[in-house]
């Protein structure tokens, strides 16, 4: 081994103990049963919860989504603003972060119950009360509100560093503004679109404190599935961790199709192909 490698020991260790070891755990749980013998029954048992799983992909989507048209021109706005207001601005998108994250949720409740804060506003107006809260709705409505800032820090970070140079240049040339934002700015941020879809989409899809506080338990999605199964009454590691596995393989699915539709649609000068 030369002196070159000595520094990323550390980090494979750091792996070692905390990915890959935990990884080939879950794997062992999921084809054993409880006494340690090999089944693929726990895979099996998986497919009836189906309806459940599509469910959860479907939301993280939807919440990826607005996210994303959210986060996207707040990002690029933000990034050609100058360097007092960025400061600003980007503590203002932080400093939820620095609350916990139950209470953030809690507070979405207080606002969308029944009798809650925005229900009591509209009634000023002679509206409502709305059914918002234990809804499919509320659920992205706390998706979007708790993940929107891991969308928009990896866009602000690649749109500090795109060249604005060009965007002149295409508009000199005389680009619409459409030909401008597909063939200037979206391809030097969609490295950035790709980091904040997946730091956006994996935990949405695997949330289980938003689902069960705002949807109220009738929303249930994966993450409370797998959460179930390690709870103190119905504990089944086995099944637990044979649905992290599936939904597992599932994400990275989804990268892997989201990864190939970049390299079809971008050419090799980092335009992207209309």
């Amino acid at each position: 081994m030369t002196n070159s490698r000595y520094p990323a020991f550390p980090y494979i260790v750091f792996m070692a103990i905390f990915i890959v070891i935990p990884l080939i755990m879950v794997a062992y749980f999921a084809f054993t049963t409880n006494t340690g013998e090999f089944t693929i029954q726990n895979i099996i048992r998986v497919g009836d919860y189906v309806p459940v799983i599509i469910k959860s992909l479907f939301l993280a989507f939807v919440a990826t989504v607005i996210c994303l048209g959210l986060g996207y021109p707040f990002a690029y706005i933000m990034s050609r603003k100058t360097s007092n207001i960025r400061r600003t601005m980007f503590m203002l998108i932080m400093l939820p972060m620095w609350m916990n994250f139950l209470l953030r949720t809690y507070s979405w409740m207080t606002i969308l119950e029944n009798n809650g804060l925005l229900n009591r506003f509209l009634g000023i107006f002679g509206i409502g009360p709305f059914e918002m809260i234990n809804t499919q709705g509320a659920v992205v409505l706390g998706m979007v509100y708790d993940y929107l800032p891991f969308m928009i820090v990896p866009l602000y970070t690649v749109m500090m560093k795109m060249d604005h140079s060009l965007v002149q240049a295409a508009q000199d040339l005389g680009a619409d503004p459409f030909q401008v934002f597909t063939h200037v700015i979206l391809p030097q941020t969609m490295q950035g679109i790709k980091t904040g879809i997946t730091m956006v989409f994996v935990p949405s899809v695997s949330t289980f404190v938003i689902s069960r506080m705002l949807g109220g338990g009738s929303e249930l999605m994966v993450g409370d599935l797998i959460e179930m199964q390690f709870g103190s009454n119905n504990y089944n590691p086995n099944l637990g961790s044979a649905i992290s596995l599936v939904l597992m393989i599932i994400v990275l699915i989804c990268m892997s199709v989201m990864n190939q539709f970049d390299s079809d649609n971008i050419d090799k000068e980092g335009r992207i192909a209309i």
